[in-house]
């Protein structure tokens, strides 16, 4: 696993969640001070990334304009990524 920045555009997020405006925007806050404390996980798989928790500091990056983010990168096969689906 390694920790690196990634572009928002290059991440996969093929599941729909509901986002909680409150926590999106403290986010938004926390980010701006003092950056992103945690970073999101990515599963890699024939080199595209999938992404399937995060959804609150992802919208909090798009929301202020980021075009990368930190995320944390797991090395997957196209089985693990079809677990994830279910």
């Amino acid at each position: 696993m390694r920790v690196d920045k990634v572009l928002l555009a290059s991440v996969r997020r093929p599941l729909q969640r509901f986002l909680d405006e409150d926590k999106v925007e403290a986010l938004m806050a926390s980010i701006r001070k003092e950056g992103l404390r945690e970073p999101i996980d990515l599963l890699e798989v024939d080199g595209q990334l999938w992404g399937f928790n995060g959804c609150h500091r992802v919208a909090a990056h798009e929301r202020l304009g980021l075009r990368t983010i930190r995320a944390r990168i797991r090395q997957a096969t196209s089985r693990d990524l079809n677990l994830h689906l279910r």
